[in-house]
């Protein structure tokens, strides 16, 4: 297994604060977890330049998932998802599958080099199975990015509009529980409701609780087919005038996923 710190931005200025984030999770992680064992790198990115940027991330991240077993990014905002999205892909065919927790679809025109508003559309139209893509915990969702998600079917679980939190797990882990399913799971902190996860760059209330979002982890940590993991949108620099319980949370969500 081998974490990766991506410390990328394409956010149209809007979460900053992001940029360190790696750094300040694995700084609270060494509180309770020895870091001197883990398997750490860092993708050195230049943010004014998001076609090198983007081109680093896709390689970089290409190279690791040929060699090791398991994958943890640090970002960075979501945007870094669609490089990292795109080797997963050319690494794993059709096998791959694509969990994602947030709070917004992702799913605007995606410019050329996707920001963190579109990555999700942009990696679809790249290739990425449509059929092979869950969403969890949206509560905002542009008409138009509606639109795209039903024109291709892909799933997606709102916030509000399921009472069974654990029967939600059990519906998610089963639709990629599948014959050499390859899994990347996505996980934007704004899909934790503003209470539990106040530093990100869009706040949308009514978002899972912490004891939530760790138990789905737990499960997920545990699939045959996990191979990849990304935390991104953590606002560390914001983070610290509120007691960094943030980063904190992004820092459980790791520790959970290296169990």
């Amino acid at each position: 297994m081998q974490i990766i710190k991506v410390p990328g931005l394409n956010c149209l200025g809007k979460n900053q604060g992001c940029l360190n984030a790696g750094n300040a999770v694995l700084a609270e992680l060494a509180k309770e977890f020895d870091s001197s064992v883990l398997n750490l790198e860092e993708i050195h990115v230049d943010n004014e330049d998001v076609v090198e940027q983007e081109k680093l991330i896709y390689e970089n991240s290409k190279d690791a998932f040929e060699e090791q077993d398991k994958v943890i990014f640090l970002g960075g905002d979501h945007s870094i998802t669609y490089s990292t999205g795109k080797a997963f892909l050319d690494v794993f065919g059709n096998n791959s599958y694509l969990i994602v927790f947030d709070a917004h679809a992702d799913c605007m025109p995606a410019m050329k080099e996707p920001t963190h508003e579109e990555w999700l559309r942009g990696l679809v139209e790249r290739g990425f199975d449509s059929s092979h893509i869950v969403l969890v915990g949206l509560r905002k969702i542009e008409l138009e990015e509606r639109r795209f998600l039903d024109s291709n079917k892909i799933k997606y679980f709102e916030m509000g509009k399921f009472e069974n939190f654990e029967f939600l797990c059990d519906s998610v882990m089963e639709f990629v529980n599948q014959p050499d399913s390859k899994v990347y799971v996505s996980i934007d902190i704004d899909v934790v409701d503003p209470a539990f996860a106040p530093s990100t760059g869009y706040l949308e209330p009514g978002g899972f609780s912490s004891r939530e979002i760790l138990y789905f982890v737990r499960r997920l940590s545990k699939m045959r087919g996990l191979r990849a993991v990304d935390i991104v949108e953590i606002d560390s620099e914001g983070d610290k005038k509120k007691g960094n319980v943030t980063v904190r949370l992004g820092a459980r969500i790791l520790w959970e996923f290296l169990q």
